[in-house]
């Protein structure tokens, strides 16, 4: 299992699924695969998140069975699925059939499943999902890790590798705590002090569970050029770096200086 050292360094970028045809979006998924970039992910909500609220907007899971005949390197997944959307059962299958699609003919599937607590009132309200409470919500997520990874033993045929888990979200009793026992990778949204602080407790969790938190990727949200943010970030731990883009021309200007500033790292 890699450590923190030796791990690589590595791009995602998250296309959020809103205000573009998905003609958009094809080209723009086309265009980050043939671009060298780690992971494309999109999001799980069916709304838009911003711009005019009734905008286009287009369903996760579905795009990302198409991403995955689309795409020939790159993983895909979602930043992140809301756990309350779905039954975990039906998620582990769901995720299971994107992960056998996206390995083609031959090598493994290319799939992450991102899984969060959810946190959109609108989309629980007008898609008749109870919304509860922050605390109801992970307390669900922690339930239905188990079940996915259960139901993942028992499907026929089998995933195709370990899919890995991304756990996002910096709640330090709960979150972290499910990231813990569950999540391959977790994803945060920290700035670099709070990474360090966050990692702490991460590792105290990973304690109380009796697991080496070097096994976990640290992922973080980042925003234009690389500068010096990203390097501090990198000496904190992190290793996934994603970078964001809007529909309609989901335009990238940074993402050449994110590209060198990776492969930089990676030497």
């Amino acid at each position: 299992m890699p450590t923190p050292t030796d791990r690589p360094t590595r791009l995602g970028v998250q296309l959020q699924p809103q205000h573009a045809s998905y003609a958009q979006l094809r080209a723009a998924v086309r265009r980050l695969d043939e671009a060298g970039v780690d992971v494309i992910f999109n999001w799980d909500h069916f709304y838009p998140l911003s711009g005019p609220p009734d905008g286009e907007h287009f369903e996760c899971w579905t795009m990302l069975a198409a991403w995955a005949e689309q795409t020939e390197h790159a993983e895909i997944g979602a930043l992140v699925t809301c756990n309350s959307y779905r039954n975990p059962d039906l998620l582990a299958d769901m995720a299971r059939t994107v992960d056998h699609i996206s390995a083609g003919e031959d090598g493994p599937g290319r799939l992450i499943l991102g899984i969060g607590s959810g946190w959109f009132e609108r989309d629980y309200d007008e898609y008749g999902y109870e919304f509860g409470t922050a605390g109801s919500r992970l307390d669900a997520l922690a339930e239905a890790m188990p079940r996915i990874r259960d139901r993942w033993a028992r499907l026929n045929p089998a995933p195709t590798r370990p899919i890995p888990v991304l756990v996002g979200g910096g709640g330090e009793r709960k979150t972290l705590r499910i990231v813990a026992e569950h999540a391959t990778i977790w994803h945060s949204f920290s700035d670099v002090d709070t990474l360090r602080r966050k990692l702490e407790i991460l590792r105290r969790h990973g304690d109380d569970v009796g697991r080496d938190m070097s096994e976990v990727e640290v992922s973080t949200a980042v925003r234009g050029t690389p500068g010096e943010q990203a390097q501090e970030l990198h000496d904190a731990g992190a290793r996934l770096f994603t970078i964001s883009a809007d529909g309609p021309d989901f335009a990238l200007h940074e993402l050449d200086a994110w590209l060198a500033w990776r492969d930089a790292r990676n030497g």
